[in-house]
């Protein structure tokens, strides 16, 4: 059976339905206490959990299944917890499931496991409040943040979350989703505020060093070994860094570019974010509010040169590990690092307990091996991620991208402004939304100026389970068409083919699902509906030829230039080449759903002890860096193993 392109998953992954929306009994003209309600759902938690009924627990969700709403579709409930119950990151679906999570996690009363729930008023936005919350309407109720504390007996943990209540009968309340996510351990609490370092030892102390001696020693590990290795200084490795530097935990990130940033100061010359500022800034130091809301790649890149440098992270560039081994006995690794210095190369021995796989949420390139690539005689043939940009003073002349997602179109665009003949390759559809409908209805509200604090709105994004965020994407992704129909369907005429990514979700459930596929446009559109940019579509490359390439239905066309933006592997082969024979079979694919909706081997238990993958954009990134330092965390302190 032939998979639509609209539906394409990362392979092995598991694509969720959208959840069924609840029937709500409350309309938006009617009054509801809000507090009042959020106030009776705390109590009745906090007295359930602390006297181990579990059963009464799980009976304050919505039942399994619920009532059903007028599709005549049954939805259930969920609670996704991240850290807080557990050590793992969990969806669980169902008044019986929850029941058994909270039974395995919490034992019988007595046991000195304790949860507690508390209602969080300390801001407008987290207040309790009756809340829209299907786009498209017809789905009212109770949305209220949280706070949590577990303790048991070994660490105490903290955590926020938010609720959200529907009313499955008139004046009962049920909860249809919580969330809880962890933020600090008691006791390892982050070095910020009123626990910051005091910068200096103060008195007349012998031999006593600067600021400047200290760092110098503490990023050379004179004498010392880190704790974590990550490899890769992009955004993934920087914030992991960060997250660990607040905890107390050494960590030393390599990378084999000359330069911090260059793992985006080397990309295409045009590249610009297609996110905006507000939702990607970096853990503990923001973006000014002076920045441009599309990040040039080099001013992020210097961005990075300097969060470096504020939080004294510890970076090794023009450095690579060239061996490793894992002692399981001693639950650690043997690592050689080689390291470019002035006076020549160096080679250091470390036993870091952990290492994090930071080089990006993909792999290698992706470059087809296609018969007669040997023979092209044109002037360029690569890869998207080694385009140079495209040349001055070459009007005429004919270039084709292979591809049609936001690096082909951005290639594509700065061939038409520098005067080539372009045209695109696309092989099956694409996802496209234009940069203003993206800002104005996939990412408004939470992510715009003046919006919430950036971790509450993490918190609101990252509260909702994957079935029900699928089912939020889908009806965003209709109101975007709406908004985009005269671009849709200018490129539908021009040729170009689009798809509304799996089971309609969209731009976001496209790169959970799929970590591609799409096109934000900033202006690539318009130049394939005036033809600016030729369109061939839905014919797989047969051969290159010395000048062009041929397909399978016999046509050709002529080509200078072929560039192949095709994507890239999964990041496991990056992993693979890294670690070699030590990355065992256990060590999954990354990236897309697992059957409770969680992200498979990233941010999480890779299937290796000590072995962990991190990335994603700025803002998964953003999220995700806390919860992979605080599972090392626990792991370094013996609270999970």
């Amino acid at each position: 059976m032939t998979i639509p392109p609209s539906e394409r998953v990362v392979p092995g992954s598991v694509n969720l339905a959208p959840a069924p929306w609840p029937a709500s009994a409350t309309t938006p003209a009617v009054s509801v206490d809000a507090p009042r309600v959020a106030a009776d759902l705390v109590a009745a938690l906090n007295t359930a959990l602390a006297g181990g009924n579990y059963a009464a627990a799980a009976d304050l969700f919505l039942p399994d299944p619920g009532p059903a709403n007028g599709d005549g579709a049954s939805p259930s409930s969920f609670w996704r917890d991240h850290l807080v119950l557990s050590w793992r990151l969990r969806t669980l679906k169902g008044r019986d499931k929850i029941r058994e999570f909270l039974e395995a996690q919490l034992g019988g009363p007595g046991g000195g496991k304790v949860v507690r729930f508390q209602v969080d008023s300390s801001s407008e936005f987290r207040r309790p409040q009756t809340a829209e919350f299907r786009p498209l309407g017809g789905v009212t109720g109770v949305q209220f943040f949280v706070r949590v504390e577990r303790e048991d007996g070994v660490a105490g943990r903290v955590g926020r979350g938010v609720v959200r209540m529907v009313e499955a009968e008139p004046g009962v309340w049920k909860v249809w989703t919580l969330f809880t996510t962890l933020e600090e351990v008691k006791g390892s609490e982050e070095r910020k505020g009123e626990r910051r370092e005091r910068g200096v030892q103060h008195g007349a102390i012998g031999g006593r060093r600067n600021w400047a001696e200290r760092r110098r020693a503490e990023s050379e590990f004179v004498g010392t070994e880190p704790v974590v290795l990550i490899i890769g200084a992009g955004q993934g490795g920087l914030t992991a860094a960060a997250r660990l530097k607040m905890l107390g935990i050494p960590a030393l990130i390599i990378d084999k570019n000359s330069a911090v940033g260059d793992n985006w100061r080397k990309r295409y010359h045009q590249l610009v974010l297609h996110d905006p500022v507000w939702y990607d800034h970096m853990p503990y130091v923001p973006f000014p509010d002076f920045w441009p809301i599309f990040t040039p790649k080099d001013k992020l890149a210097d961005w990075f040169e300097a969060y470096v440098k504020a939080l004294e992270l510890n970076v090794w560039t023009e450095s690579e590990m060239v061996s490793s081994s894992w002692n399981d006995a001693k639950q650690l690794w043997a690592v050689q690092i080689k390291r470019a210095r002035a006076s020549g190369q160096e080679i250091r021995t470390f036993h870091p307990k952990h290492i994090i796989i930071a080089t990006g949420h993909s792999g290698r390139p992706h470059m087809p091996s296609i018969p007669g690539m040997e023979s092209f005689k044109g002037d360029l043939l690569c890869h998207s991620g080694s385009f140079p940009g495209a040349k001055e003073g070459r009007k005429g002349k004919k270039a084709v991208v292979v591809g049609a997602c936001n690096s082909s179109m951005d290639i594509c665009q700065d061939y038409v402004e520098k005067g080539y003949d372009v045209t695109m390759v696309q092989r099956s559809s694409t996802y496209v939304i234009s940069s203003e409908t993206a800002l104005k209805v996939t990412l408004a509200v939470l992510y715009e100026e003046n919006g919430p604090p950036v971790e509450d709105s993490d918190i609101a994004v990252w509260g909702w389970p994957s079935e029900v965020l699928k089912s939020l994407q889908v009806d965003l992704a209709a109101i975007s068409v709406a908004r985009d129909r005269e671009m849709l369907d200018g490129l539908d005429k021009a040729g170009f083919k689009i798809d509304m990514g799996p089971s309609g979700g969209g731009l976001f459930i496209k790169y959970l699902q799929r970590g591609g596929g799409y096109y934000i446009d900033v202006g690539g559109a318009k130049l394939i509906i005036d033809g600016k940019i030729k369109v061939k579509h839905g014919q797989e490359i047969s051969q290159v030829l010395p000048t062009g390439l041929k397909f399978e239905d016999g046509s050709e066309v002529q080509a200078d230039e072929i560039v192949f933006a095709t994507g890239y592997d999964n990041m496991r082969t990056t992993a693979k080449e890294i670690l070699g024979d030590e990355l065992p079979d256990q060590v999954g694919d990354v990236w897309g759903w697992d059957q409770e909706g969680e992200m498979r081997t990233i941010w999480t238990h890779s299937g290796h002890p000590g072995l962990w993958f991190h990335g994603g954009n700025l803002a998964f990134c953003r999220y995700y860096s806390r919860l992979v330092a605080l599972q090392i965390l626990a792991r370094l302190k013996g609270f999970e193993t």
